[in-house]
Protein backbone atom coordinates (compact mmCIF):
# COMPACT_ATOMS: atom_id res chain seq x y z
CA UNK A 1 0.00 0.00 0.00
CA UNK A 2 1.39 3.38 -1.01
CA UNK A 3 2.08 5.88 1.80
CA UNK A 4 -0.39 8.78 2.13
CA UNK A 5 0.18 11.90 0.08
CA UNK A 6 0.83 13.87 3.27
CA UNK A 7 2.31 11.85 6.11
CA UNK A 8 2.83 13.25 9.60
CA UNK A 9 6.24 12.18 10.87
CA UNK A 10 7.14 11.60 14.50
CA UNK A 11 10.37 11.64 16.47
CA UNK A 12 11.09 10.51 20.05
CA UNK A 13 11.88 12.83 22.93
CA UNK A 14 15.40 11.88 23.95
CA UNK A 15 18.18 12.75 26.29
CA UNK A 16 21.50 12.17 24.53
CA UNK A 17 24.37 12.21 27.03
CA UNK A 18 27.71 13.02 25.43
CA UNK A 19 31.24 13.42 26.69
CA UNK A 20 33.53 15.90 24.97
CA UNK A 21 37.07 14.52 24.85
CA UNK A 22 38.97 17.07 22.84
CA UNK A 23 38.55 20.55 21.34
CA UNK A 24 41.23 21.80 18.99
CA UNK A 25 41.76 24.36 16.24
CA UNK A 26 42.40 23.13 12.71
CA UNK A 27 44.78 25.37 10.78
CA UNK A 28 45.46 25.42 7.03
CA UNK A 29 47.94 22.69 6.09
CA UNK A 30 50.10 25.04 4.03
CA UNK A 31 50.79 28.69 3.22
CA UNK A 32 47.80 30.97 2.53
CA UNK A 33 47.86 34.31 0.64
CA UNK A 34 47.22 36.53 3.68
CA UNK A 35 49.41 37.60 6.59
CA UNK A 36 48.81 38.59 10.20
CA UNK A 37 46.64 41.72 10.42
CA UNK A 38 45.21 41.51 6.90
CA UNK A 39 41.49 41.73 6.16
CA UNK A 40 39.17 40.54 3.40
CA UNK A 41 36.17 42.41 2.02
CA UNK A 42 32.69 40.95 2.51
CA UNK A 43 29.89 42.03 0.20
CA UNK A 44 26.63 43.53 1.46
CA UNK A 45 24.96 40.25 0.50
CA UNK A 46 27.30 38.49 2.93
CA UNK A 47 26.68 41.23 5.47
CA UNK A 48 22.87 41.30 5.43
CA UNK A 49 21.42 40.95 8.90
CA UNK A 50 19.82 37.63 7.93
CA UNK A 51 23.26 36.22 7.07
CA UNK A 52 24.76 37.01 10.47
CA UNK A 53 24.07 33.53 11.77
CA UNK A 54 25.59 30.08 11.90
CA UNK A 55 23.73 27.44 9.92
CA UNK A 56 23.69 24.25 12.02
CA UNK A 57 23.40 20.92 10.20
CA UNK A 58 24.00 17.31 11.14
CA UNK A 59 25.12 14.24 9.20
CA UNK A 60 24.67 10.65 10.47
CA UNK A 61 26.83 7.71 9.30
CA UNK A 62 25.98 4.19 10.49
CA UNK A 63 29.50 2.73 10.58
CA UNK A 64 33.07 3.97 10.52
CA UNK A 65 34.38 0.80 8.78
CA UNK A 66 37.44 0.92 11.07
CA UNK A 67 38.68 4.09 9.39
CA UNK A 68 40.05 6.71 11.84
CA UNK A 69 37.24 9.25 11.76
CA UNK A 70 38.75 12.24 13.59
CA UNK A 71 42.17 11.89 11.98
CA UNK A 72 40.64 11.61 8.50
CA UNK A 73 38.28 14.56 8.93
CA UNK A 74 40.84 16.85 10.60
CA UNK A 75 43.51 16.14 8.01
CA UNK A 76 41.11 16.74 5.13
CA UNK A 77 39.75 19.95 6.68
CA UNK A 78 43.28 21.23 7.20
CA UNK A 79 44.05 20.60 3.52
CA UNK A 80 40.82 22.24 2.32
CA UNK A 81 41.43 25.35 4.46
CA UNK A 82 44.35 26.23 2.18
CA UNK A 83 42.19 27.08 -0.88
CA UNK A 84 39.29 28.03 1.41
CA UNK A 85 41.59 30.10 3.65
CA UNK A 86 38.97 32.84 4.43
CA UNK A 87 37.11 30.23 6.50
CA UNK A 88 40.11 30.10 8.86
CA UNK A 89 39.79 33.79 9.76
CA UNK A 90 37.43 35.65 12.10
CA UNK A 91 34.73 38.27 11.61
CA UNK A 92 34.95 41.75 13.05
CA UNK A 93 33.00 44.99 12.59
CA UNK A 94 34.44 48.14 11.08
CA UNK A 95 33.48 51.62 12.24
CA UNK A 96 30.25 51.78 10.23
CA UNK A 97 29.13 48.36 11.46
CA UNK A 98 30.13 46.51 8.30
CA UNK A 99 31.72 43.10 8.68
CA UNK A 100 35.09 41.98 7.35
CA UNK A 101 37.22 38.85 7.67
CA UNK A 102 40.26 39.46 9.86
CA UNK A 103 43.41 37.38 10.31
CA UNK A 104 44.78 37.85 13.83
CA UNK A 105 45.92 35.79 16.79
CA UNK A 106 42.88 33.49 16.83
CA UNK A 107 42.80 31.42 13.67
CA UNK A 108 41.51 28.19 12.22
CA UNK A 109 38.38 26.09 12.19
CA UNK A 110 37.34 24.19 15.33
CA UNK A 111 37.03 20.42 15.65
CA UNK A 112 35.35 18.84 18.66
CA UNK A 113 35.71 15.14 19.47
CA UNK A 114 32.83 13.67 21.49
CA UNK A 115 31.41 10.28 22.41
CA UNK A 116 28.02 8.92 23.39
CA UNK A 117 27.38 5.54 24.97
CA UNK A 118 24.12 5.35 23.03
CA UNK A 119 23.82 3.53 19.71
CA UNK A 120 22.45 5.23 16.61
CA UNK A 121 19.48 2.83 16.68
CA UNK A 122 18.43 4.37 20.01
CA UNK A 123 18.00 7.79 18.42
CA UNK A 124 14.82 6.74 16.62
CA UNK A 125 14.06 7.56 12.99
CA UNK A 126 17.19 9.26 11.67
CA UNK A 127 15.35 10.60 8.62
CA UNK A 128 13.21 13.04 10.64
CA UNK A 129 14.97 16.11 12.11
CA UNK A 130 14.74 15.97 15.90
CA UNK A 131 15.47 18.89 18.28
CA UNK A 132 16.78 16.32 20.77
CA UNK A 133 19.88 15.97 18.59
CA UNK A 134 21.01 19.45 19.68
CA UNK A 135 23.84 18.12 21.97
CA UNK A 136 25.48 16.73 18.82
CA UNK A 137 26.27 20.26 17.62
CA UNK A 138 28.85 22.21 19.63
CA UNK A 139 28.07 25.55 21.20
CA UNK A 140 30.37 27.45 23.54
CA UNK A 141 29.18 27.70 27.15
CA UNK A 142 27.00 30.83 27.56
CA UNK A 143 27.31 31.61 23.86
CA UNK A 144 25.04 34.51 22.91
CA UNK A 145 22.36 33.95 20.24
CA UNK A 146 23.40 35.17 16.78
CA UNK A 147 27.02 35.67 17.85
CA UNK A 148 29.33 35.63 14.83
CA UNK A 149 32.07 38.11 15.76
CA UNK A 150 35.40 36.60 16.86
CA UNK A 151 34.04 33.08 16.39
CA UNK A 152 35.57 30.19 14.41
CA UNK A 153 33.73 30.27 11.08
CA UNK A 154 33.66 26.46 10.78
CA UNK A 155 32.78 24.44 13.90
CA UNK A 156 32.48 20.67 13.58
CA UNK A 157 31.61 18.20 16.35
CA UNK A 158 32.25 14.54 15.61
CA UNK A 159 30.30 12.30 18.00
CA UNK A 160 31.11 8.60 17.95
CA UNK A 161 28.42 6.19 19.14
CA UNK A 162 28.79 2.82 20.84
CA UNK A 163 27.65 0.98 17.70
CA UNK A 164 30.54 2.30 15.61
CA UNK A 165 28.46 4.91 13.84
CA UNK A 166 29.07 8.63 14.18
CA UNK A 167 27.64 12.05 13.47
CA UNK A 168 29.16 15.26 12.18
CA UNK A 169 27.45 18.30 13.69
CA UNK A 170 28.47 21.28 11.58
CA UNK A 171 28.09 25.00 12.14
CA UNK A 172 29.09 27.10 9.16
CA UNK A 173 28.91 30.90 9.25
CA UNK A 174 26.35 32.12 6.71
CA UNK A 175 28.35 35.34 6.13
CA UNK A 176 30.99 33.32 4.26
CA UNK A 177 28.75 31.23 2.03
CA UNK A 178 25.14 30.66 1.04
CA UNK A 179 23.61 27.21 0.57
CA UNK A 180 25.20 26.65 -2.84
CA UNK A 181 28.59 27.80 -1.54
CA UNK A 182 28.28 25.62 1.56
CA UNK A 183 27.64 22.55 -0.61
CA UNK A 184 30.75 23.38 -2.65
CA UNK A 185 32.91 23.65 0.48
CA UNK A 186 31.50 20.50 2.10
CA UNK A 187 31.91 18.55 -1.14
CA UNK A 188 35.56 19.57 -1.36
CA UNK A 189 36.13 18.54 2.28
CA UNK A 190 34.34 15.22 1.73
CA UNK A 191 36.16 14.37 -1.51
CA UNK A 192 39.50 15.25 0.08
CA UNK A 193 38.73 12.94 3.03
CA UNK A 194 37.62 10.15 0.72
CA UNK A 195 40.56 10.30 -1.68
CA UNK A 196 43.29 11.22 0.78
CA UNK A 197 44.46 14.19 -1.28
CA UNK A 198 43.20 17.72 -1.86
CA UNK A 199 40.23 17.93 -4.23
CA UNK A 200 38.79 21.28 -5.33
CA UNK A 201 36.33 21.08 -8.17
CA UNK A 202 35.65 23.85 -8.94
CA UNK A 203 38.51 25.93 -7.60
CA UNK A 204 37.10 28.24 -4.89
CA UNK A 205 36.80 31.90 -5.85
CA UNK A 206 36.54 34.72 -3.25
CA UNK A 207 35.97 37.78 -5.49
CA UNK A 208 33.50 39.51 -3.10
CA UNK A 209 34.30 42.87 -4.71
CA UNK A 210 32.06 41.72 -7.58
CA UNK A 211 29.14 42.85 -5.42
CA UNK A 212 30.43 46.25 -4.31
CA UNK A 213 27.72 48.95 -4.06
CA UNK A 214 27.33 51.51 -6.80
CA UNK A 215 28.59 55.07 -6.36
CA UNK A 216 26.29 56.71 -5.58
CA UNK A 217 23.95 53.94 -4.39
CA UNK A 218 20.84 53.52 -6.53
CA UNK A 219 17.85 51.96 -4.76
CA UNK A 220 15.18 51.21 -7.36
CA UNK A 221 12.79 49.06 -5.31
CA UNK A 222 10.92 49.54 -1.99
CA UNK A 223 12.51 46.39 -0.45
CA UNK A 224 9.54 45.50 1.68
CA UNK A 225 11.48 42.43 2.85
CA UNK A 226 13.62 44.66 5.11
CA UNK A 227 10.95 47.06 6.37
CA UNK A 228 10.10 47.11 10.03
CA UNK A 229 6.51 46.22 10.76
CA UNK A 230 4.75 47.08 14.00
CA UNK A 231 2.93 43.81 14.46
CA UNK A 232 -0.65 44.66 15.28
CA UNK A 233 -1.82 41.08 14.81
CA UNK A 234 -2.17 38.19 17.20
CA UNK A 235 0.56 36.29 15.34
CA UNK A 236 3.77 37.26 17.12
CA UNK A 237 2.10 37.34 20.53
CA UNK A 238 0.77 33.83 20.01
CA UNK A 239 4.11 32.47 18.85
CA UNK A 240 6.09 34.12 21.65
CA UNK A 241 3.69 33.10 24.44
CA UNK A 242 2.95 29.52 23.40
CA UNK A 243 5.79 27.00 23.30
CA UNK A 244 6.71 26.23 19.69
CA UNK A 245 6.60 22.55 18.80
CA UNK A 246 8.49 21.29 15.75
CA UNK A 247 6.39 19.26 13.34
CA UNK A 248 7.55 17.39 10.24
CA UNK A 249 5.55 16.07 7.29
CA UNK A 250 6.46 13.96 4.30
CA UNK A 251 4.87 15.47 1.19
CA UNK A 252 4.71 13.04 -1.71
CA UNK A 253 5.66 14.01 -5.23
CA UNK A 254 2.08 13.27 -6.29
CA UNK A 255 0.63 15.78 -3.83
CA UNK A 256 3.14 18.43 -4.90
CA UNK A 257 2.17 17.86 -8.53
CA UNK A 258 -1.53 18.11 -7.66
CA UNK A 259 -1.00 21.44 -5.90
CA UNK A 260 0.95 22.76 -8.87
CA UNK A 261 -1.85 21.71 -11.24
CA UNK A 262 -4.48 23.38 -9.03
CA UNK A 263 -2.46 26.60 -9.07
CA UNK A 264 -2.21 26.76 -12.86
CA UNK A 265 -4.44 29.21 -14.68
CA UNK A 266 -4.06 31.14 -17.88
CA UNK A 267 -2.53 33.95 -15.83
CA UNK A 268 -0.35 31.76 -13.62
CA UNK A 269 0.94 29.14 -16.05
CA UNK A 270 4.45 29.90 -14.77
CA UNK A 271 3.56 28.66 -11.31
CA UNK A 272 6.31 26.42 -9.90
CA UNK A 273 6.04 23.57 -7.43
CA UNK A 274 7.59 25.87 -4.84
CA UNK A 275 4.95 28.57 -5.47
CA UNK A 276 2.13 26.07 -4.97
CA UNK A 277 3.68 24.42 -1.90
CA UNK A 278 4.52 27.77 -0.29
CA UNK A 279 0.98 29.04 -0.91
CA UNK A 280 -0.55 25.94 0.66
CA UNK A 281 1.75 26.05 3.69
CA UNK A 282 1.25 29.80 4.25
CA UNK A 283 -2.54 29.61 4.03
CA UNK A 284 -2.71 26.52 6.27
CA UNK A 285 -0.39 28.16 8.82
CA UNK A 286 -2.42 31.37 9.05
CA UNK A 287 -5.73 29.48 9.30
CA UNK A 288 -4.41 27.11 11.97
CA UNK A 289 -3.04 29.99 14.05
CA UNK A 290 -6.37 31.85 13.74
CA UNK A 291 -4.59 35.16 13.13
CA UNK A 292 -6.52 38.38 13.86
CA UNK A 293 -7.49 41.03 12.78
CA UNK A 294 -8.61 39.97 9.33
CA UNK A 295 -7.44 43.19 7.63
CA UNK A 296 -3.88 42.86 8.96
CA UNK A 297 -1.23 42.54 6.24
CA UNK A 298 1.14 39.57 6.56
CA UNK A 299 4.42 38.86 4.77
CA UNK A 300 5.89 35.72 3.28
CA UNK A 301 9.63 35.85 2.57
CA UNK A 302 11.94 33.35 0.92
CA UNK A 303 15.46 33.36 -0.50
CA UNK A 304 16.08 33.18 -4.24
CA UNK A 305 19.39 32.07 -5.74
CA UNK A 306 20.31 35.00 -7.98
CA UNK A 307 23.22 33.32 -9.77
CA UNK A 308 21.17 32.58 -12.91
CA UNK A 309 20.05 36.24 -13.00
CA UNK A 310 23.56 37.61 -13.54
CA UNK A 311 23.52 38.06 -17.30
CA UNK A 312 25.73 41.13 -17.88
CA UNK A 313 28.83 39.82 -16.10
CA UNK A 314 28.48 36.21 -14.95
CA UNK A 315 30.10 35.13 -11.72
CA UNK A 316 33.30 33.13 -11.90
CA UNK A 317 32.87 29.41 -11.41
CA UNK A 318 33.69 28.42 -7.86
CA UNK A 319 32.34 31.58 -6.21
CA UNK A 320 31.02 30.43 -2.85
CA UNK A 321 29.74 33.66 -1.29
CA UNK A 322 26.16 34.81 -0.80
CA UNK A 323 24.27 35.38 -4.03
CA UNK A 324 20.76 35.34 -2.65
CA UNK A 325 17.97 37.90 -2.59
CA UNK A 326 15.02 37.86 -0.22
CA UNK A 327 11.75 37.78 -2.15
CA UNK A 328 8.66 39.04 -0.35
CA UNK A 329 4.93 38.96 -0.98
CA UNK A 330 2.18 40.37 1.20
CA UNK A 331 -1.46 39.52 1.83
CA UNK A 332 -4.15 40.37 4.32
CA UNK A 333 -5.25 37.67 6.72
CA UNK A 334 -8.67 37.77 5.08
CA UNK A 335 -7.31 36.98 1.61
CA UNK A 336 -5.27 34.08 2.94
CA UNK A 337 -8.18 32.62 4.88
CA UNK A 338 -11.08 33.14 2.49
CA UNK A 339 -9.42 34.08 -0.79
CA UNK A 340 -8.16 32.08 -3.73
CA UNK A 341 -5.31 29.57 -3.49
CA UNK A 342 -4.47 30.43 -7.09
CA UNK A 343 -4.15 34.12 -6.22
CA UNK A 344 -1.76 33.36 -3.33
CA UNK A 345 0.39 31.09 -5.51
CA UNK A 346 0.40 33.74 -8.25
CA UNK A 347 1.65 36.43 -5.83
CA UNK A 348 4.46 34.15 -4.65
CA UNK A 349 5.47 33.42 -8.25
CA UNK A 350 5.51 37.13 -9.07
CA UNK A 351 7.79 37.81 -6.08
CA UNK A 352 10.10 34.97 -7.14
CA UNK A 353 10.29 36.12 -10.76
CA UNK A 354 10.79 39.72 -9.60
CA UNK A 355 14.31 38.89 -8.43
CA UNK A 356 16.54 40.20 -11.21
CA UNK A 357 20.11 41.40 -11.57
CA UNK A 358 18.86 44.95 -11.03
CA UNK A 359 16.97 43.87 -7.90
CA UNK A 360 20.17 42.26 -6.60
CA UNK A 361 22.15 45.47 -7.18
CA UNK A 362 19.39 47.52 -5.56
CA UNK A 363 19.52 45.19 -2.52
CA UNK A 364 23.28 45.75 -2.22
CA UNK A 365 22.77 49.52 -2.35
CA UNK A 366 19.88 49.39 0.12
CA UNK A 367 22.04 47.56 2.68
CA UNK A 368 24.85 50.08 2.07
CA UNK A 369 22.55 53.02 2.85
CA UNK A 370 20.30 51.57 5.54
CA UNK A 371 22.36 48.71 7.04
CA UNK A 372 19.48 47.03 8.94
CA UNK A 373 20.67 45.93 12.39
CA UNK A 374 17.90 43.62 13.56
CA UNK A 375 15.89 40.73 12.22
CA UNK A 376 12.24 41.63 11.65
CA UNK A 377 9.70 38.91 12.43
CA UNK A 378 6.53 41.01 12.61
CA UNK A 379 3.63 39.35 10.79
CA UNK A 380 6.00 37.12 8.83
CA UNK A 381 6.58 33.52 7.78
CA UNK A 382 9.91 32.67 6.12
CA UNK A 383 10.23 29.58 3.96
CA UNK A 384 13.69 28.17 3.31
CA UNK A 385 14.05 25.76 0.40
CA UNK A 386 16.81 23.16 0.76
CA UNK A 387 15.40 20.67 -1.74
CA UNK A 388 17.77 21.79 -4.51
CA UNK A 389 20.91 21.50 -2.41
CA UNK A 390 23.09 18.42 -2.82
CA UNK A 391 22.91 17.72 0.93
CA UNK A 392 23.42 13.98 0.61
CA UNK A 393 25.53 13.80 -2.53
CA UNK A 394 28.05 16.35 -1.18
CA UNK A 395 28.63 14.63 2.15
CA UNK A 396 30.26 11.29 1.32
CA UNK A 397 33.50 11.53 3.31
CA UNK A 398 34.41 7.95 2.49
CA UNK A 399 31.71 6.24 4.57
CA UNK A 400 28.95 6.51 1.98
CA UNK A 401 25.99 8.88 1.89
CA UNK A 402 24.73 10.02 5.27
CA UNK A 403 21.51 8.51 6.59
CA UNK A 404 20.33 12.05 7.29
CA UNK A 405 21.70 15.44 6.31
CA UNK A 406 20.05 18.69 7.32
CA UNK A 407 18.94 20.92 10.19
CA UNK A 408 17.95 19.82 13.68
CA UNK A 409 15.94 22.37 15.63
CA UNK A 410 13.76 25.15 14.21
CA UNK A 411 12.20 26.16 17.53
CA UNK A 412 14.65 29.06 18.16
CA UNK A 413 13.24 30.62 14.95
CA UNK A 414 9.58 29.51 15.06
CA UNK A 415 8.51 31.65 12.09
CA UNK A 416 10.75 29.70 9.72
CA UNK A 417 9.58 26.72 7.66
CA UNK A 418 12.08 24.49 5.85
CA UNK A 419 11.57 22.33 2.76
CA UNK A 420 14.05 19.42 2.84
CA UNK A 421 14.87 16.68 0.34
CA UNK A 422 14.01 13.16 1.45
CA UNK A 423 17.29 11.38 2.16
CA UNK A 424 16.40 8.07 0.56
CA UNK A 425 14.89 9.61 -2.55
CA UNK A 426 17.70 8.66 -4.91
CA UNK A 427 18.05 5.19 -3.44
CA UNK A 428 14.49 3.92 -3.17
CA UNK A 429 12.88 5.71 -6.09
CA UNK A 430 10.50 7.67 -3.87
CA UNK A 431 10.25 10.16 -6.72
CA UNK A 432 10.88 13.54 -5.20
CA UNK A 433 9.10 13.51 -1.85
CA UNK A 434 10.02 16.39 0.41
CA UNK A 435 10.07 16.84 4.18
CA UNK A 436 8.37 20.00 5.47
CA UNK A 437 9.44 21.18 8.93
CA UNK A 438 7.50 23.91 10.69
CA UNK A 439 6.92 25.12 14.26
CA UNK A 440 3.44 25.45 15.74
CA UNK A 441 1.88 26.12 19.14
CA UNK A 442 0.21 22.98 20.48
CA UNK A 443 -3.33 24.25 19.97
CA UNK A 444 -2.73 24.72 16.23
CA UNK A 445 -1.13 21.36 15.39
CA UNK A 446 -4.30 19.32 14.77
CA UNK A 447 -5.88 22.00 12.59
CA UNK A 448 -2.69 22.60 10.59
CA UNK A 449 -2.24 18.87 9.95
CA UNK A 450 -5.84 18.59 8.79
CA UNK A 451 -5.55 21.63 6.51
CA UNK A 452 -2.26 20.38 5.07
CA UNK A 453 -3.93 17.10 4.08
CA UNK A 454 -6.85 18.76 2.32
CA UNK A 455 -6.97 17.99 -1.37
CA UNK A 456 -9.79 20.44 -2.00
CA UNK A 457 -8.20 23.79 -1.25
Amino acid sequence: MAPPWVQELHFPHLNIPITIHHISPVLPAGPIPVTFGQTLYLSNLDDMIGSRVFTPTIYFYPSDHNKPVMQTLCSALSSVLVPYYPLSGRLRETENGKLEVYFGQEQGALMVEARSEMALAQLGDLTVPNPAWTPLIFRFPDEEPYKVLDMPLVIAQVTQFSCGGFSIGLRLCHCLCDGVGAMQFINSWAETAKKGKLVTNPEPCWDREFFKPREPPLIKFPHVEFMRVDDGSSLTTTISQDKAIQKCYRISHGFQSRLKTLAQTRESSLCSTFDAMAAHIWRSWVKALDVRPMDYKLRLTFSVNARPKLKNTPLKEGFYGNVVCVACTTSTVSKLVTGSFVETALSIGEARRGISEEYLRSTIDYVEVSRPRRLEFGGKLTITQWTRFSLYESADFGWGRPVYAGPIDLTPTPQVCVFLPEGKANLSGSNGAMIVCICLPEYAIYKFTKLLNMENI
